[in-house]
């Protein structure tokens, strides 16, 4: 009974050791503006009180380009992140490399297949098992507006591009800029896609830049996309040159702006700066895409780890990901909405009910596609691509017909 005991006392006392003994977790990710880091804090908060402690590792810009081309020079070296801020088709090419940890036992343990919608799970494993954990989902055809701005203007929220149009004409010569933009070239995609989705809808979407189908590419329908994202042009102010998305969120909640298309990511600058939806501001769907959504899944994608402390820590982070408490905080100071499923509404705003209830419908109706702008739906090399062809073409004399022609011929050496 006493060696009995003895041992008992001696697990114990290497349990409590163990767990006096914080691991840490190195995470590389480009969360830097209000709303974003605000939910990055959340994250180590709850990482400290499971006593692991957290390892900034912040590259700024809103895309991800820059973070993925440091995270690309600390994998070569052999010296990855214990998580990196990756998602879509570029988990599985980590994958392929070799680089990423097996999480399954986590998810397995927190039943995470249950838990996740199958269009969500799905991105998150590679062979079959879970490498990534999602934070959220996002919308990305939503547009912000400023409503004080449209009601001094004389003008109304279009809910087609041709009024968009003619509204932001109104706008503009109010005194207001139209469009609040932000030169860099993922922003010029996030615009182009919703240009996409709203002149072509959902199928076309899905073939032509899902599924990369030449005919739906080489299509009218391609050239009249341009035609309408190259009209929106004279609405963006002479300043936007590599602004930053949030500096264009800031003028739309400051007045000097009316719209910006965006994800919404943007709802958690709004959130910030104290404004209430439905009052001192607006968030619909862009114009023609009412029924549909193109999602973006944020997720933390885990990297091998040689050191068994640093294995434990990671498979913390993991679990405290998908909790229900992180998955409410986060996604309430994000925006954005949780990527578990049956959590409360209650304490969520009616953008994010707007966005939940849009998430479902369009699921069953065929209207829910993965967001190329945003690494969910192509490799990079061919989201590369579309977005040279996309800000060429944004940023020049261009015409449609030979902006058609340059995004079939990149797409094609891309592949």
């Amino acid at each position: 009974m006493l060696k009995r005991t003895l041992a008992v006392c001696v697990a114990a006392a290497s349990m409590a050791a163990a767990t006096a003994q914080a691991a840490n977790v190195e995470v590389l990710h480009w969360w830097t503006s209000g709303g974003e880091a605000k939910s990055v804090a959340y994250l180590k908060e709850k990482l400290a009180e499971a006593n692991v402690g957290w390892e900034d590792f912040a590259v700024a810009g809103g895309g991800g380009e820059s973070a993925m081309t440091v995270l690309k020079s600390r994998a070569a070296s052999g010296n990855p992140p214990t998580a990196a801020q990756i998602k879509g088709p570029s988990i599985q090419e980590w994958g392929d490399l070799g680089f990423l940890a097996d999480i399954d036992s986590v998810a397995k343990a927190n039943n995470w297949d249950a838990l996740l919608p199958g269009v969500v799970s799905d991105v998150m494993k590679f062979d079959g098992k879970y490498v990534a954990a999602p934070v959220n989902v996002h919308r990305v055809n939503w547009l912000w507006a400023n409503p004080a701005v449209f009601e001094k203007a004389g003008a109304t929220i279009p809910t087609t591009w041709d009024d968009f149009i003619v509204q932001a004409k109104k706008i503009q010569d109010a005194g207001f800029i139209a469009l609040a933009h932000g030169g860099q070239a993922w922003q010029d995609a996030t615009v182009f896609e919703a240009v996409v989705l709203g002149v072509g809808g959902p199928e076309y979407y899905q073939k032509a830049f899902v599924e990369l189908d030449a005919d739906a590419l080489n299509s009218a329908t391609t050239e009249e996309v341009f035609r309408v994202f190259g009209e929106l042009r004279q609405f963006v102010d002479s300043n936007a040159a590599g602004r930053d998305w949030n500096i264009a969120t800031s003028m739309v909640i400051n007045g000097e702006a009316a719209m910006q298309i965006m994800g919404d990511w943007a709802k958690g600058e709004f959130t910030v700066a104290g404004k209430t939806p439905g009052v001192d501001y607006a968030c619909v769907a862009a114009p023609g895409t009412s029924g549909a959504f193109t999602f973006n899944v944020d997720s933390f994608a885990f990297f091998s780890q040689g050191d068994a402390d640093a294995q434990v820590a990671q498979q913390e982070m993991a679990k405290q990901i998908l909790g229900e408490d992180f998955q409410k905080v986060f996604n309430l100071n994000k925006g954005s909405i949780p990527a578990r499923l049956g959590m409360a509404r209650d304490e969520f705003d009616s953008c994010a009910h707007a966005s939940m209830d849009a998430f479902v419908a369009s699921a069953e109706t065929g209207g829910l596609v993965p967001s190329f702008a945003h690494g969910m739906a192509v490799s990079e090399a061919v989201s590369g691509a579309i977005y040279d062809t996309a800000t060429n073409f944004f940023n020049s004399d261009q015409s449609a017909a030979d902006a058609k022609s340059q995004l079939i011929a990149s797409i094609q050496s891309a592949m």
